[in-house]
C-alpha cells in the first residue's frame, strides 16, 4: 500500500529558528497515517484492537519552512505476525525537495486481553493492496 497526502505547514509548527520543529515531523507522519486508514482505525477500535507505534525514526534532510507545501508519501514495506513498518517520505510537490524519510512499526494490539494480536485479515488485505 502506498499514499501521498498533503499536510499543512501551520505557524504555531515552527520553533524559534523559523522552521519546522523536529517532534512535528512525527506529527506529519501521523497525520498521513491517519488520513491513510481513518476508517480503518475506527472500526478496529470499536473491536478493541489499537494499532500503536512502538518504534519510529525520521532522518532529517533539509528545513521546512513556513511557506514551503509538503506531502507526505507512506508505504507498507514489511507485514508480520503482528505488526507492520510503513516507511514515510516528506517532500514538496514535485519531489524534487526530500525534507526528511522515516519508519513506523505498528502493533496490532488487543486491548481486552493486554497484549499483541494477528493483524485482523481484513486490515491485512489492505495493508497488502
Amino acid at each position: 500500500m502506498k499514499v501521498t497526502v498533503d499536510v499543512e505547514v501551520r505557524y504555531g509548527d515552527l520553533d524559534t529558528y523559523g522552521h519546522v520543529n523536529n517532534v512535528v515531523f512525527f506529527r506529519y507522519f501521523e497525520t498521513a497515517r491517519t488520513k491513510a486508514f481513518r476508517k480503518d482505525f475506527l472500526e478496529l477500535l470499536n473491536e478493541g484492537i489499537y494499532i500503536l507505534v512502538v518504534k519510529a525514526e525520521c532522518e532529517y534532510k533539509r528545513p521546512i519552512q513556513l511557506v514551503d507545501k509538503v506531502f507526505v508519501t507512506m508505504e507498507v514495506v514489511d507485514i508480520g505476525n503482528t505488526s507492520f513498518t510503513i516507511a514515510y517520505k516528506i517532500h514538496d510537490d514535485n519531489n524534487d525537495t526530500i525534507y526528511a524519510t522515516g519508519k513506523t512499526v505498528m502493533v496490532t494490539f488487543d486491548n481486552k486481553i493486554n497484549k499483541p494480536v494477528k493483524i485482523p485479515d481484513k486490515f491485512l488485505k489492505l495493508l497488502k493492496g
